[in-house]
Formats: structure tokens, sequence, C-alpha cells
């Protein structure tokens, strides 16, 4: 069993026991979230499509740590200008795992 779930604008799919890097949460380390934005639940051949979210399906995560990740450099030239620009940016993520899945019986 898989979901496809959004968060922190973009789109992950996730299974049960899998661990996930994410924007970051506002939630403490060892914390629960529960994220109720559901795009699709699949269960072998049983696939559900929401339009644009799946009703009463929620993914139910477990806070690991936060953290950095790592550094992007951007570097900028123009040649024959003397023109020279470094700049650096690190990404902070929340690492979670996924407990569960939960879809509602209704539909």
């Amino acid at each position: 069993m898989y979901a496809v779930i959004k968060t922190g604008g973009k789109q992950y799919k996730v299974s049960t026991g899998g661990k996930l890097k994410v924007e970051t949460l506002p939630v403490e380390v060892g914390g629960e979230v529960e994220i109720t934005d559901v795009l699709m639940v699949a269960d072998g051949d049983d696939i559900k499509v929401g339009s644009p979210m799946v009703a009463g399906a929620s993914v139910k995560a477990t806070v690991l740590s936060h953290g950095r990740g790592i550094k992007v450099l951007i570097f900028k030239m123009r040649r024959r200008k003397h023109y020279r620009k470094t700049q650096g940016h690190r990404q902070n993520y929340t690492e979670i795992r996924i407990d569960g899945i939960d879809v509602a019986a209704s539909v």
C-alpha cells in the first residue's frame, strides 16, 4: 500500500515504514504529525485518486529529526568585466517516518 501526499509545496510517494525528508514542520522531535493532503491511495489494484484530495484519507508520521541540507553554491560571473559573486544556501528539513496510511471506508 502506498500514497501520494503533498506537503511543503511538493509531492511525495510514501509507504508504511519509509523515511522521508520534507520541508520544515513545526513539530518537535518525537512528535506525531497527521498529513491530510493525500492526492492518491493505492492498495494493489484498488486505486483511489482524489479531485484534488482523497476524502477521509490521512497519513500518520513521526518526526525523527530536524536538520539542514547540503550547501548549494550559486556562482555568477561576467567574463572580462571583473564581476564574480558567490552565494550559498542550506535548506532546512524535517525527517519523518511514515507510521500508517488511513483510508475512510465510505470513500
